[in-house]
């Protein structure tokens, strides 16, 4: 489990390094419920923790492909939001990545419910941030 957390973690890590947001960032138009910048990184570490236990509850105790398709699947989406959103500095691009995620995430609950309900409840709050990240996402691109 050890190496799940340490991979999803730092490589979750490693990307908000590599995307940070910066003066462009800061110059956009935000809506009246953006948070502050400092919740991200604890918010988003917390997150990884979780994606990484369901993903080593996935591998190694339920062990069906549907599910870690779906894992994959949504770990490479999110992987690829902050280069679309940040490193591109295109939030309309992030808006294509980040509703594709959440889908995928409610997917994974959905399934994962009958055969894994501790991974699905883990998922939960991921799917909670992710849907709250969508409407963010979805109101810079409306006001900027």
């Amino acid at each position: 489990m050890d190496l799940f957390i340490l991979s999803v973690v730092g490589i979750g890590l490693l990307i908000g390094y590599l995307n940070v947001p910066g003066e462009w960032y800061a110059g956009l138009s935000k809506p009246w419920f953006n948070p502050p910048n400092w919740i991200f990184a604890p918010v988003w570490t917390i997150l990884y923790v979780l994606i990484a236990v369901v993903g080593w509850r996935t591998w190694y105790i339920v062990q069906r492909s549907d599910l870690k398709a779906l894992w994959i699947a949504q770990m490479v989406l999110n992987f690829l939001w902050s280069p679309a959103f940040f490193g591109a500095q295109k939030p309309a691009l992030g808006l294509l990545v980040i509703l594709p995620l959440l889908a995928v995430i409610t997917l994974f609950i959905a399934r994962a419910r009958m055969v894994d309900p501790v991974s699905a409840l883990m998922f939960l709050p991921y799917a909670a941030w992710v849907a709250f990240a969508s409407l963010l996402n979805g109101a810079i691109v409306s006001l900027n």
